[in-house]
């Protein structure tokens, strides 16, 4: 089972381009006032960066002490600068207090252990983020080529036995089931994508939420 640290040593693991998605974003961040956001599952850094260049003050919180040392060196060579925070997102509680951010991003990250821990993890994100604030997640969608494949742990969630993340938790969820976890926040807009590529087809919902 490979570490995360062993995963963001391949280069290939340090996504370079943020996601359309946080591109859009910054508009309306801007148009509300955003100030202070959040990256929960960081990573490398790539939203880090392109949230800092945006002029944000960026946050970024990951488990991986490997993808962090490369956020710091990209933040570092573009003459930026972000609070960075090793730590497993379900340590709670965050060391942050409530109401602390204007918004939230977390893209593909949270389903990566049961649902148990899912609905911990957006208790703490509705905690740090202030009234009005926006979150923007991901979750797995069963309709992806890798549902039921492994080793169920609980419904609907499998621990991969093949594959570069194999023996990571993933959860998959239908619509009800991503509305229902979202039921403290205002569902602004819920996405279902899917991308089919070399026979495989990945299927993930994007949902923007804000705190009421």
């Amino acid at each position: 089972m490979p570490t995360w640290d062993e995963l963001f040593q391949d280069e290939k693991f340090r996504w370079r381009e943020p996601h359309e998605r946080v591109v859009g974003l910054v508009p309306l961040l801007r148009k509300r006032g955003a100030r202070r956001v959040l990256d929960l599952g960081c990573g490398a850094g790539r939203h880090v960066v392109y949230l800092a260049k945006n002029g944000f003050e960026v946050y970024g919180m990951d488990i991986s002490p490997v993808g962090l040392d490369h956020a710091r060196g990209w933040l570092s060579r573009e003459g930026l600068s972000a609070v960075l925070v090793q730590r497993d997102m379900t340590e709670f509680p965050y060391p942050y207090p409530d109401g602390f951010f204007d918004a939230a991003i977390s893209l593909y990250v949270i389903y990566h252990t049961t649902l148990g821990n899912m609905r911990q993890v957006l208790a703490e994100i509705d905690r740090v983020l202030q009234p009005g604030g926006l979150a923007l997640l991901t979750f797995q969608s069963r309709e992806g080529w890798r549902y039921g494949r492994g080793v169920e742990i609980e419904p609907n969630t499998f621990i991969p036995d093949t594959g570069e993340d194999r023996g990571v938790p993933h959860h998959f969820s239908d619509e009800a089931e991503v509305r229902g976890i979202l039921a403290r926040f205002r569902i602004l807009d819920l996405h279902h994508a899917k991308v089919t590529g070399e026979g495989q087809t990945h299927a993930h919902w994007h949902a923007l939420v804000e705190k009421p």
